[in-house]
């Protein structure tokens, strides 16, 4: 984990309402996978809220994965917002979550408005890509 990463009693990154222990946690430190596309982006998100882009990588869908990742160390992310979701469930293949990831950079607070498309690899979730809204 990251010294960026909440401890264990603190309320999760991704707004679940969770501790961070009950949460995304565990996904991140790779003991629970992602039962559902909006768990995993939930994950995703935290992970981009404390650094982690091991995670990232690991829960990127090998077809587009990056080979490598940098993130911008000046932006902090300070929310998640699920608009909706399609399908992604614990019985499905395939998933759409919408989110609004805030986030505050040298230029002042803005967000991401993304529409994400989610399929499973041997079972586990991973992110496949998706479209930004302008």
């Amino acid at each position: 984990m990251h010294s960026e990463s909440p401890a264990g009693a603190d309320r999760c990154p991704c707004r679940s309402g969770e501790s961070f222990e009950q949460c995304c946690g565990p996904r991140l430190d790779g003991t629970r996978p992602a039962p559902t596309a909006e768990t995993l982006m939930r994950s995703r998100y935290t992970a981009f809220a404390v650094g982690d882009t091991a995670y990232l990588l690991t829960s990127w869908h090998p077809r587009t994965r990056p080979r490598r990742l940098e993130l911008d160390p000046g932006q902090r992310w300070m929310f998640l917002e699920i608009l909706r979701t399609q399908a992604g469930g614990p019985f499905d293949d395939t998933g759409v979550v919408e989110f609004r990831a805030h986030y505050r950079a040298a230029g002042g607070r803005s967000s991401l408005h993304e529409c994400s498309r989610f399929a499973r690899v041997d079972g586990a979730w991973r992110y496949l890509d998706g479209d930004v809204e302008i």
